[in-house]
């Protein structure tokens, strides 16, 4: 049987994206996205709540244009989600959860 992991985000930058090129030539931009959910609470109230997003993206092309990375930029984000471990400067075992993106594009706001 086959098995699918693919995420879809849509939200806003909390801040620009953080490039990072390593000796290879490869270069890393990660963000955090955030988005909302509303509803109404039993005194019919509306909340909302915030949901930030950890993401990365190996940048495909050495001319790759991503300046619109910036914060509150609206995007959308095509990827998958991806767990990975690493030892803290403690030793101690973390986790981290994130949409490794493959595709990132700039969502246009209308006025």
């Amino acid at each position: 049987m086959k098995t699918i992991n693919k995420v879809e985000i849509q939200g806003f930058l909390g801040s620009d994206a953080e490039e990072k090129t390593f000796e290879s030539g490869r270069t890393l931009i990660s963000m955090s996205i955030a988005t909302n959910e509303s509803y109404k609470n039993k005194n019919d109230e509306w909340i909302t709540n915030t949901t930030w997003h950890n993401v990365t993206y190996w940048k495909n092309k050495k001319n790759e244009n991503l300046d619109f990375l910036k914060k509150g930029e609206l995007i959308s984000v095509l990827g998958k989600l991806n767990t990975r471990t690493y030892k803290d400067k403690n030793a101690l075992e973390r986790y981290v959860t994130e949409v490794v993106a493959y595709k990132i594009e700039k969502i246009a706001v209308e006025a």
